[in-house]
């Protein structure tokens, strides 16, 4: 899930993290600090003079007070520091529609990339992150989290998740910094409002 209009960023500098993206577009000091931080009540506009413009997008279901009773061993800043390094991959479609069908988003276009998620881990496991929670989300006062909520493909404990979250034992899949390459493993882009894909902005020619 991407900003509306992303995509042709995206497939020239790859899928970027908030770090990737702030260092791409020379963002330094106290706007920088402030942006990797502090929570986003709302989306934020960066501009460049070479690449244009882009767009931070909001963490409103990140809530603050909630998310500081949730917390292990971090503080908030650490937190959202730790989110802001990565990119972030839903690996189940009716997680994808319930962020997109929220209050917040549902009236809005957004841009969904589908990726071929062989070829993701295949070339990119080393810098692969999975969790069972949503680590962008602290709305219901569930799900503790910390430095452990991200662990290695190797050191998943899959078998464990299944038995108590059966098909719904991965929830997040997470890149180190940046997935430069995300055009070669992206199998379509399309335009969507709420839960309802209108169109299709690329597809990968079979």
């Amino acid at each position: 899930m991407a900003e509306s209009g992303s995509w042709p960023s995206i497939r020239t500098h790859g899928l970027l993290s908030t770090s990737a993206l702030l260092d791409l577009f020379e963002v330094k000091g106290k706007e920088r600090l402030t942006i990797e931080t502090q929570c986003r009540s709302e989306s934020i506009t960066i501009r460049h003079p070479v690449h244009g413009s882009a767009v931070i997008r909001d963490q409103k279901p990140l809530h603050e007070k909630t998310l500081q009773n949730l917390l292990d061993g971090m503080s908030t800043e650490d937190y959202y520091l730790m989110l802001n390094q990565k990119t972030f991959f839903w690996t189940r479609r009716e997680r994808l529609e319930r962020l997109l069908n929220a209050r917040a988003y549902r009236k809005r276009s957004h841009s969904v990339l589908t990726v071929d998620t062989k070829a993701l881990v295949t070339k990119h496991q080393a810098s692969i992150w999975l969790s069972h929670i949503n680590s962008g989300a602290a709305i219901y006062g569930v799900g503790r989290r910390g430095r452990y909520t991200f662990k290695r493909i190797g050191e998943y404990p899959f078998e464990e998740m299944r038995k108590k979250k059966k098909d719904k034992a991965i929830v997040e899949l997470a890149v180190d910094y940046a997935v430069k390459d995300i055009s070669e493993l992206v199998i379509r882009v399309e335009e969507w409002i709420g839960q309802n894909p209108i169109r299709t902005i690329w597809e990968r020619k079979s």
